[in-house]
């Protein structure tokens, strides 16, 4: 991490190098947006996304975008099979592990307020390569996430309006005789609507999400409101049970919490639309917090009482909250329950299709994609072609194919990303990037800057105020852990302290910084392989983790992360701590998910890793970049500005 700077500088000298540097050129890291970036791209002819956003429109896309129908179905098999009475456990502990995930979010997304979510923060502090994999993997997620919830509408609608076989003969599903492939019109054509909707105006999609899932929180009103009434009426007999609140212990509630963990994932989709927010420092971070909140709220209500109107071992598992106000004469409550689960897979639709347009439209930007995917329409100011192509390839997959048995590759995309962007905390907080790219055409501007401070610090000739950037500042001496109190009464650990500190120059800072965030990333993979697979010994990733842990608590942060992109935004706490708990979970999650999930995945990204070598690498408008010392580009911007005639 401490040492990107100077692969990025044998990458910026152009295709030679890169090719004899090897890897190097995955590291290649790109500039946070600024005032000076946004209108030197649309010089270039880069239409800008249009700022309509607030806080009400980022609501009602991260809810939206979270809670699907699944949440009508997940209550019946999390309760008979892990958690019984104490669902409503399993889905707080959930909830604060994606609220880990959700902080790391909140700041990133107000300090880069840019289209492209976990692909442009992995970009900025990561690199190229590791950026590349995932808006691949994204892509993957929002294509097949569509898919599969527009395949789920159908059957919802149709025991909406009677029975399965309830549609009109042209939206049923039908069976391609000798090819065993079923089609479903239904879901293609609610694909295009959405596609069309979303063309139209980021505001005027948000509106129509907005009363969706308005529609859909209704539902789960209904749901929670008259379920009491019949709990308090019947004195909850799910509760009532001899096995007690936990039947399956403590590890049964955790198990369930990482099976409902899926129910958390949309809240992304908020940093997406980043920069069509009108104050993204304000309005993404609490966006992001009141969906996440809400969803919670709504599913432990959902949960609480759902488990107390049947005991968890009756439950169906298939329409677990229709059969249970059956169970106690209410059966008109399924239409409430199936129009409920209509409108979210609806808005869940609409929330999986808004994103993979901005991330496409980043990557293009970035020349890792054909400019095809970054054209933004005037009128609209939404990327219209990226959306066209997103629809039209959700479309065909939705009507082909059964998607079920892909859906679990659409978790790997969300919990690769989710890992990414907590470790994109961790290096923005400790080894932030000292030097940024320019483009090839501010070459005068910089040789003009950099004769001048060659001159300044010529001897005889030394200019203390150009200086000060690369002097050591008198706190800088300081001990970083000094305490006058430990002195006193201390002197072993005052003497242990200053030989920590002495090791910790501000060069030897980033590197031990960098190979300390290294060594927990590997720590936590060691880690969860040993729980996972119960054969391995995990004393090894559990020491490789607390010495990272460790470590990194013991150092301050780097100062320069307070001037790191946009200022006054969120400002994600409990540093370190915080994101390797996320970075925890999210790499427990994804080891479970299975060996046939990994290989479909595994081919989907060796695909990827083919075009960014033949395509992506070569076209990279980092390609010919310059690097620069980060503390200069102010500087230099103003010289090329004043050097125009």
């Amino acid at each position: 991490m401490g040492f990107l700077g100077d692969a990025q500088k044998d990458c910026s000298d152009g295709g030679g190098k890169c090719v004899a540097g090897g890897l190097r050129c995955l590291v290649r890291r790109k500039q946070v947006d600024s005032s000076h970036s946004k209108s030197s791209s649309s010089g270039s002819g880069h239409n800008q996304l249009a700022k309509a956003l607030s806080i009400p429109h980022l609501v009602a896309i991260g809810v939206g975008a979270t809670i699907g129908a699944g949440v009508y179905i997940l209550v019946g098999t999390v309760a008979r099979e892990h958690s019984g009475p104490a669902l409503t456990f399993s889905f707080l502990i959930a909830g604060i592990a994606a609220a880990l995930s959700a902080f790391c979010y909140a700041e990133l997304a107000s300090r880069c307020p840019s289209a492209g979510s976990a692909y442009h923060y992995s970009y900025i502090c990561v690199g190229e390569g590791v950026a590349w994999l995932i808006g691949w993997a994204l892509i993957l997620e929002y294509t097949i996430g569509g898919s599969a919830v527009a395949r789920g509408i159908s059957p919802n609608l149709a025991m909406l309006f009677g029975g399965p076989n309830s549609l009109p003969s042209f939206l049923a599903r039908q069976t391609i005789p000798g090819l065993d492939i079923v089609v479903d019109p239904c879901a293609t054509a609610l694909i295009f609507v959405v596609t069309g909707l979303l063309c139209v105006g980021i505001k005027e999609s948000t509106f129509v999400q907005g009363i969706v899932t308005s529609a859909n929180i209704c539902a789960m009103i209904f749901v929670i409101i008259a379920g009491g009434y019949l709990g308090i009426k019947t004195g909850w007999p799910g509760y009532e049970l001899s096995t007690g609140y936990l039947p399956f212990g403590a590890d049964g509630m955790l198990a369930g919490a990482s099976t409902v963990f899926f129910a958390y994932i949309g809240f992304d989709a908020v940093a997406s639309t980043a920069e069509e927010v009108k104050n993204p420092q304000r309005d993404l971070p609490l966006g992001i917090g009141l969906s996440l909140s809400l969803c919670c709220t709504l599913y432990m209500l959902v949960s609480a009482i759902i488990v107390g109107l049947v005991p968890y071992y009756a439950m169906d598992p298939d329409t677990p909250i229709s059969s249970a106000f059956a169970s106690h004469g209410v059966k008109w409550a399924a239409y409430v329950i199936a129009a409920g689960a209509c409108t979210a897979l609806c808005s869940t639709l609409m929330g999986s299709i808004l994103p993979q347009p901005r991330i496409l439209m980043a990557m293009a930007r970035d020349g890792l994609l054909p400019s095809f995917f970054s054209d933004v329409n005037k009128s609209t100011q939404v990327p219209v072609k990226s959306t066209v192509v997103t629809g039209l390839l959700a479309g065909v997959l939705a009507f082909f194919m059964d998607v079920d048995q892909l859906s679990g590759m659409v978790s790997v995309g969300t919990l690769l990303a989710f890992t990414m962007v907590a470790i994109s905390v961790l290096i923005l907080r400790y080894v932030p990037p000292d030097e940024v790219p320019l483009p090839a055409h501010f070459q005068e501007a910089i040789d003009s800057v950099s004769l001048r401070y060659s001159n300044s610090n010529s001897p005889g000739n030394i200019d203390v105020e150009n200086t000060k950037d690369h002097a050591i500042s008198p706190e800088s001496s300081v001990p970083l852990l000094a305490d006058k109190e430990i002195a006193v009464e201390y002197p072993l650990v005052e003497k242990a302290v200053r030989k920590f500190n002495f090791i910790l120059s501000e060069g030897n800072r980033r590197k031990i910084a960098g190979w300390s965030i290294l060594l927990t990333c590997v720590g936590v993979l060691v880690l969860t392989s040993a729980a996972s697979s119960r054969s391995l010994n995990s004393g090894i990733g559990g020491f490789l983790l607390l010495s990272g842990l460790v470590s990194l608590t013991c150092m301050d942060q780097d100062e320069a992360r307070h001037s790191f992109g946009h200022t006054g935004g969120f400002i994600c706490p409990f540093i370190p701590l915080l994101p390797i708990a996320s970075i925890l979970i999210n790499v427990y999650l994804l080891i479970n998910l299975g060996s046939a999930t990994w290989f479909r995945v595994s081919v989907w990204l060796a695909v990827g890793v083919f075009i960014y070598i033949f395509y992506g690498r070569k076209h990279s408008s980092l390609q010919d970049a310059v690097y620069v010392p980060a503390t200069r580009v102010n500087e230099i911007y103003e010289t090329s500005c004043n050097s125009l005639p």
